[in-house]
């Protein structure tokens, strides 16, 4: 009996028909907690909202309004077949240095001259090419200066399609990456670029020769204002060509940017404005 009684109280938590409750609440009071909690929601949802919608207001669609910006940007080596940062080859199979060519040629069909022409300026070498906001009227898009395959010579791919890699002289072609208002260099001195075998490698480098003369990134290309605000903005390169390194064994090679204000390496990234990797090239059949 007593059973029957717990199962019974049970029936009428769950619904008293004479009640009329439902798991011991009535249907208006049911519907005050459901009512409670929709407006609660609404509130919450609202909040957020607003929330959102006043820190949109102060961001910039064109440059981001905070950014930590590393003291010294990074370098990019192409070309770049994978992420071991080796470049090795045989002269004699073609296979072998083919898909470093058409990596080249892909990454500097951009530069042609007739392309850089349509969509970008001659500018003022050697002087940074600032476009200032005027106050809130902003002076967008902003202008690009042109930076031209040919500038590259020997490393363009113009007049050797090969890039000098059947016949054992390399070109590698380097890159900073992009940082908003970067000012590289100070009192006119440009950026460059200097490369230069690891300590045990020392004397298997060889000759090099830098495309632009000196290996230099022309202040002009600098500041750069963000991919919205320039959208045709073309990256200034560095070309290297290896005359006469070593053939058949490993050559450890370090590139770094060299400037007046961006140091090279810290603690936080001791590879910060320089990047290494292994040429290898290989002339046994």
């Amino acid at each position: 009996m007593a059973k029957d009684g717990e199962k019974s109280d049970w029936k009428e938590f769950i619904w008293n028909p004479r009640t009329r409750e439902f798991l011991g609440r009535t249907a208006s009071s049911w519907g005050l907690i459901l009512l409670f909690y929709v407006i609660f929601y609404i509130f919450l949802a609202g909040l957020f909202a607003l929330t959102m919608y006043v820190m949109l207001q102060t961001l910039d669609d064109h440059k981001p309004t905070w950014q930590d910006r590393l003291s010294t940007p990074g370098m990019v080596i192409r070309p770049k077949a994978d992420e071991t940062f080796e470049i090795v080859y045989n002269i004699h199979k073609t296979e072998s240095w083919d898909m470093y060519t058409e990596i080249l040629n892909k990454f500097l069909t951009p530069y042609n001259n007739s392309l850089q022409a349509q969509k970008n300026d001659e500018c003022t070498p050697d002087q940074y090419f600032q476009q200032d906001d005027s106050g809130d009227v902003k002076n967008n898009p902003k202008r690009s200066c042109q930076f031209n395959r040919t500038m590259l010579a020997d490393c363009s791919g113009i007049e050797d399609r090969y890039y000098g890699y059947q016949e054992g002289k390399p070109c590698i072609i380097i890159k900073l990456n992009r940082v908003i208002g970067m000012l590289p260099g100070k009192n006119g001195q440009a950026p460059y670029v200097t490369c230069g075998a690891k300590r045990e490698d020392s004397d298997k480098i060889g000759e090099l020769m830098y495309y632009p003369p000196n290996g230099t990134f022309n202040l002009m290309y600098y500041p750069y204002y963000g991919k919205k605000a320039q959208v045709n903005y073309s990256q200034p390169l560095v070309a290297v060509k290896f005359l006469n390194i070593t053939v058949n064994e490993d050559v450890n090679i370090e590139c770094k940017i060299n400037a007046n204000n961006i140091p090279t390496g810290n603690e936080r990234d001791k590879f910060a404005g320089r990047v290494s990797f292994k040429l290898r090239i290989n002339t046994m059949y």
